[in-house]
């Protein structure tokens, strides 16, 4: 796809879908990248999304990135020992056995140190280059769109989603698109929800790019019968009238 074409259809999704930021690319890179964006110093993960949904071209690399969680998804650093033995999320309350935060932490699909250098993230809207996932970040009304055409594109098979609602941008909606090929959902975590303005009616889903065109033209079908008929909620409105 050519990125004038890239660039128009993801405005066009944001304006069929109606959402409230921009959809974002990620691009991974193994080595260090030289493009005209701000790189970001001490920032997690997540909060570079941030940046980019709002409209922001920014760099996270190995020696900025501020979240010892995401680093290690991105083999930028060693997961830390508190992490590794669950004593962490006791720390900050999202588990009583550290055996059990143990497991949350154990890397379901990261990268390989050195595997990779950078990541830029962008708003599809204004691309210089192809990304490698994209994440939209919005209501679930919106969010389901974007996975029924995924169910679309899969030929009408269940999509399954994986999440230990840990490392919700950075592992589920990145790592695991990008290593899998496939679409992820994730109603956020801990770490996000207190770092981003990520709003409580909010959620995330990440997929490949390699579907962003079946998601595109997909939810282009849905807007033109079932989208508005969902939205409008006819059915509810004649139960009501109905006097239900």
């Amino acid at each position: 796809m050519e990125i004038s074409e890239l660039r128009s259809k993801a405005k066009e999704l944001r304006e069929i879908l109606g959402l409230r930021g921009y959809p974002v690319g990620v691009k991974i890179s193994p080595k260090r990248l030289d493009v005209d964006a701000k790189r970001l110093k001490g920032y997690r993960y997540c909060q570079a999304l941030m940046q980019a949904r709002k409209g922001e071209h920014v760099l996270l690399g190995k020696e900025e990135i501020g979240c010892a969680a995401s680093a290690a998804v991105f083999g930028f650093k060693e997961l830390p020992e508190g992490f590794k033995t669950g004593e962490h999320t006791l720390k900050i309350g999202i588990a009583k056995d550290p055996s059990i935060g143990s497991k949350i932490y154990a890397e379901v699909e990261s990268f390989r140190p050195g595997e990779i250098e950078d990541l830029y993230l962008f708003p599809l809207e204004t691309a210089i280059m192809e990304p490698d996932v994209v994440i939209i970040e919005d209501q679930p009304e919106r969010l389901m769109w974007i996975l029924l055409a995924c169910v679309n594109a899969n030929r009408g098979e269940r999509i399954e989603t994986n999440s230990a609602v840990m490392r919700a941008t950075c592992l589920d909606c990145t790592a695991i698109p990008y290593k899998r090929q496939k679409v992820n959902l994730s109603l956020g975590c801990f770490g996000c929800r207190m770092a981003t303005d990520i709003a409580d009616d909010e959620a995330l889903i990440g997929f490949p790019y390699k579907l962003f065109e079946d998601v595109f033209d997909y939810v282009k079908y849905f807007s033109q019968n079932a989208m508005p008929s969902a939205r409008d909620k006819k059915a509810y409105k004649a139960l009501k009238a109905r006097g239900g």
